[in-house]
């Protein structure tokens, strides 16, 4: 795994937990291929990747703090998430561990899976 991989990788959990939409969209492909987590399905592109993180963070806060990064057969990148969310009123909806499985090209992120 290459340690330009995994950097990339906790920029965006950093600034995703920052709120800080254009840095994550920055380190994405123009077409990435997203899970909508909340909602159910898939979104392509970063400005469909945009709108539904605005929508989420409207009735949503979270937390994802990356633990432990593993290469997968296939070259993907799986992490280990410790996730912690809580509606707007501060009552705990999750607090988990999930993992995130990653495909990174031309040092950018391409797209992301959600396992439980």
């Amino acid at each position: 795994m290459a340690a330009a991989e995994i950097e990339l990788l906790h920029r965006a959990y950093a600034a995703f937990n920052r709120r800080a939409i254009e840095t994550v969209l920055a380190l994405m492909h123009p077409n990435v291929d997203w899970p909508n987590g909340m909602e159910g399905g898939r979104v392509l592109g970063t400005a469909a990747v945009r709108d539904y993180w605005k929508r989420q963070f409207e009735s949503i806060d979270s937390l994802v703090e990356p633990k432990a990064f593993t290469t997968e057969a296939d070259g993907r990148i799986s992490v280990d998430v410790h996730q912690v969310a809580h509606d707007k009123a501060g009552r705990l909806l999750a607090d988990r561990m999930i993992q995130h499985v990653y495909e990174i090209r031309d040092g950018l992120i391409q797209s992301m899976e959600i396992r439980d």
